[in-house]
């Protein structure tokens, strides 16, 4: 045995597998959350259980989980991306975590592109649990998938920009507070389990520029009606995924 054998090699770890370790860490941290875990998957399911059980809301003609399901999807989104992330982001901006992130090897970009792989690991989980008990509800999907992948990308995108703007520039305080309030704001006017066709017209012109009621609304043409590709509320996603991306890197403030 050479007598180099164990001699130190200092150095960072190559990229990918950074960007992989900090994407286990942060999946784990979220999914042990309890108030993530609330977030993300114990209210969508409840949601979606209660009003394709209970007729409370006129959901129109056809079975209520047809149109409830897509909706309860970009809930799903909605709750990961935007409100766990932002509120988790914040907190750890507050007790310096991410200042002492920055200043390890990995680069402030790839923790940023960690947090949001760990966000998609999060929703696949999502998806699938939501997918199998709206099939037990009878759910009948039809459409084009590809759309629906699509959606659901541009939405994270357009979510997570949102939530991380939020969490880079309000105290942890303020990040929790209105992270909850948007979310049930959005969860009431976003056309999730209430059809935006409900509310008065001058409001649905409004609501439907919202990143949940273009992702509602597009899940919904796809998954309920078959539409091949819905571009309107694609191009609404994109134009919120570039603006809530690029005013996170332009104003994050890491400490």
């Amino acid at each position: 045995m050479s007598a180099g054998t164990y001699a130190p090699r200092p150095g960072a770890a190559p990229l990918g597998r950074m960007i992989a370790a900090q994407t286990a860490l942060e999946t784990r941290m979220l999914l042990r959350n309890g108030e993530q875990l609330l977030l993300t998957a114990i209210i969508p399911t409840l949601l979606l259980v209660l009003f394709s059980a209970v007729d409370i809301v006129d959901t129109g003609a056809g079975e209520s989980v047809d149109f409830l399901a897509p909706g309860i999807l970009a809930l799903a989104v909605m709750s990961t991306a935007f409100t766990g992330q932002a509120i988790a982001t914040g907190f750890e901006r507050r007790y310096g975590v991410l200042k002492r992130l920055a200043a390890s090897p990995l680069p402030r970009w790839a923790l940023m592109t960690s947090k949001t792989l760990a966000v998609l690991v999060t929703e696949v989980l999502q998806v699938v649990l939501l997918t199998v008990i709206a099939f037990a509800l009878g759910w009948s999907p039809q459409g084009n998938p590809v759309a629906v992948l699509l959606l659901l990308v541009l939405g994270t995108a357009a979510f997570s920009g949102l939530g991380l703007l939020m969490a880079g520039t309000l105290k942890a305080e303020a990040t929790l507070a209105a992270a909850n309030l948007v979310f049930l704001l959005l969860l009431v006017g976003g056309g999730v389990i209430v059809p935006l066709d409900k509310f008065p017209d001058a409001v649905q012109s409004v609501l439907g520029l919202l990143p949940i009621a273009a992702l509602s609304d597009g899940l919904r043409d796809v998954l309920q009606h078959g539409a091949a590709m819905p571009w309107g509320d694609l191009g609404i996603l994109a134009v919120w995924a570039v603006l809530g991306l690029g005013a996170a890197a332009r104003f994050f403030r890491w400490e």
